[in-house]
């Protein structure tokens, strides 16, 4: 399974190739045909990528949940950033979802696709009823990628949280 856009394939990594991106990015790099240029895996980011290999090992019939979506540029196969889902739908059918890219392809309109595609299809699937996101206060980039794809401001704390519900739903 994989989501295209325009520009990009948004490919749900497999538990194995999670696996693989963890431990040997060069593995998947040769696996995938692609060059890896998003987020370093390292630090806080590498430490959030090992917590979903370990839930996506624990549930591979919900990978598509749990794991990283790689965002590949069609043109010359460049991953470009990944994003996520975060977890299966919770009890009122919200689902999170995460992204980031890495600094050269900031700015770019990449990062509007991806998530415009993987909301388009999170709201297609059984039980949810809304995405959600949440985003630093001072995070201008990404609360201009969620308002362009539809997202709605609707709790403010230390963070910011946004809601795009499914069609014809509140």
């Amino acid at each position: 399974m994989k989501l295209e856009t325009k520009r990009l394939e948004l490919l749900p990594l497999s538990p194995r190739h999670l696996k693989l991106w963890v431990e040997n990015t060069v593995a998947l790099e040769q696996e995938l045909f692609s060059v890896y240029m998003a987020e370093p895996m390292e630090g806080f980011f590498l430490d959030i990528v090992r917590g979903q290999l370990i839930i996506t090992e624990s549930d591979p019939e919900n990978y598509l949940w749990h794991s990283f979506w790689l965002l590949i540029r069609k043109e010359d196969r460049v991953i470009v950033g990944s994003a996520d889902l975060k977890d299966i739908p919770n009890d009122n059918g919200d689902v999170e979802i995460g992204y980031g890219l890495g600094k050269l392809f900031e700015h770019k309109g990449y990062m509007t696709e991806a998530v415009k595609s993987m909301c388009d299809w999170a709201l297609t699937q059984t039980g949810v009823t809304a995405v959600i996101a949440e985003t630093d206060l001072d995070g201008f980039a990404s609360q201009r990628i969620l308002e362009r794809c539809g997202f709605k401001k609707y709790a403010q704390e230390e963070t910011l949280w946004w809601r795009m519900p499914g069609q014809n739903r509140i």
